[in-house]
């Protein structure tokens, strides 16, 4: 009697264990700076590199600092600073797949001189873990060895992709400019569909563009852009399951100045990076139970982990909000404009058939203070909740990417700032689920020889021709043929009779 191994790959996603680190950077300036009005920020994980125990992996930073410097010109340098950090977990095996999402926290700015600017940022780490582990059940092919065979439902990895592309947008002004101050380019994902062998991603990039007009007042403007990308990833099929995520390298986002006769036509470049994973559902056969007609076995069951995805769930909301200054503050006499805004997300979970995502914004407001003559900043933050229904059970885990859009800023009595905006929310719900396999069998000895010929067996109600062929060490098909005028599963209880060789 021999037994077999039939193996089977699933998917487990396990989160990694959120950690804070800091990153100092350095930024050049080459020019006399008096003061740091703003700073949008923006992180990226780049290169991971998995071994056993332990994920080592690089990214960088995007920063866009706005200035003023001692001649009262506002400015700003785009910079990127890179990182290096890790996550240890024992669950971590060469060959796995990890996501990883970094988001800056906060930051301060330690110094400011003629060549540089250093700053300290709090970062904090996450991601999940996507393991593909082989799950082993048996197969024995021996005449007096009776199988059950089931068709499971295991959920498994199709595989990661990513692609690099550029969004071109393009905005006209019907008065001169004389330069442009920042251009912030966000992006978000609305969707992301599977096709044969090939994602289809679709989103949109929105860019915030603040210049300083003819008449020294500065204006915002933005712009929005639809994409739809498809990222070639083989195996992947109309029903499976793919989840995206978008980068902007905004220290990369370039713009050009076309000056017509009247006004200028200003054009957008934006590079993204898109990662895609795809997951799929299939059925696999295996045995669901075991016995023999001449041997005593001894059968040993395992449950093992696997991941369910859901649909990613992409929506938006209004966000608001107010600060007021403190009195030992000056008083905001005018808004001159509003710098970068930076989105974190502190927790998102599923209840009740929505799901939530929480967090926190803040953006720069730049502001002119009168009595001093003065260009001041501050900090407006804003928490919010935001939620969207969804279908999938309370106990699913969230994984969510926040973008904040259309920002606006109003001053009230010169001492209390008015938010609100739009965020751009994408939240990847999956959750655990549990199967089982016979994982092994062992032979313990054999059968007593039987002393009888004929026997008759109390069965219950709701059994099976197997319940009780197993029961008593038969063949299903004897039961079967021997009681012609019963049907399985039973629909009362039945004496059974069962004829044996002698």
């Amino acid at each position: 009697m021999s037994f077999e191994t039939n193996k089977f790959s699933v998917v487990k996603k396990k989160r990694l264990e959120s950690a804070d680190f800091n990153v100092e950077c350095n930024v050049d300036t080459g020019v006399e700076i008096e003061k740091i009005l703003s700073v949008c920020h923006s992180a990226q994980a780049e290169n991971a590199e998995i071994l056993n125990g332990v994920v080592n992996y690089s990214g960088s930073i995007d920063l866009c600092i706005i200035y003023l410097t001692v001649d009262g010109e506002v400015g700003t340098i785009n910079a990127s600073c890179p990182f290096a950090s890790k996550f240890e977990d024992e669950n971590i095996a060469v060959g796995d797949k990890v996501g990883i999402e970094v988001q800056v926290e906060d930051y301060s700015v330690e110094s400011v001189t003629s060549a540089n600017i250093k700053l300290n940022l709090l970062c904090q780490q996450s991601g999940v873990l996507i393991l593909c582990r082989e799950i082993g059940t048996v197969k024995c092919d021996d005449e007096d060895i009776c199988v059950k065979h089931d068709e499971v439902l295991v959920n498994t990895l199709v595989g990661t992709a990513q692609d690099t592309f550029i969004v071109e947008s393009a905005v006209s002004l019907k008065e001169p400019i004389k330069k442009i101050i920042s251009a912030d380019s966000q992006a978000y994902i609305k969707s992301a569909e599977s096709g044969v062998n090939f994602v289809s991603v679709a989103g949109e990039v929105v860019t915030k563009l603040l210049y300083l007009g003819e008449n020294d007042k500065f204006e915002t403007i933005y712009t929005t852009e639809s994409f739809k990308q498809e990222i070639e990833l083989e195996g992947v099929t109309r029903e499976a399951v793919s989840e995206a995520q978008v980068f902007v390298k905004k220290n990369a986002v370039k713009c050009e100045i076309d000056t017509q006769e009247k006004g200028v036509d200003i054009k957008i470049q934006t590079p993204l990076l898109i990662k895609v994973t795809s997951y799929i559902e299939k059925g696999e056969d295996v045995v669901s139970d075991i016995y023999s007609t001449a041997h005593e076995l001894q059968v040993t069951t395992s449950s093992f982990d696997m991941t369910k995805q859901f649909s990613v769930e992409c929506f938006e909301e209004k966000i608001d909000g107010n600060l007021t200054l403190e009195d030992d503050k000056p008083r905001v006499d005018k808004i001159m404009f509003v710098g970068g805004s930076n989105v974190a997300v502190t927790n998102s979970y599923v209840k009740g058939g929505e799901v939530f995502v929480e967090g926190v914004t803040k953006t720069n407001v730049v502001y002119l203070n009168d009595e001093t003559n003065s260009l001041l900043s501050v900090v407006v933050e804003v928490p919010f909740v935001v939620s969207d229904k969804v279908d999938a059970p309370d106990e699913s885990a969230v994984m969510a990417m926040a973008t904040l859009v259309d920002v606006d800023v109003a001053v009230k009595k010169g001492r209390e700032f008015l938010f609100d905006g739009k965020l751009k929310v994408c939240a990847q719900i999956f959750c655990d689920e549990v199967g089982a396999v016979i994982s092994s069998v062992e032979n313990v000895g054999e059968l007593a020889e039987r002393d009888c010929a004929i026997e008759v067996i109390f069965a219950d109600a709701g059994q099976t021709a197997w319940d009780i062929a197993k029961r008593f060490n038969v063949k299903e098909e004897n039961v079967v043929y021997q009681n012609p005028e019963l049907s399985f599963p039973l629909t009362k209880d039945e004496n059974i009779v069962m004829f044996y060789k002698k």
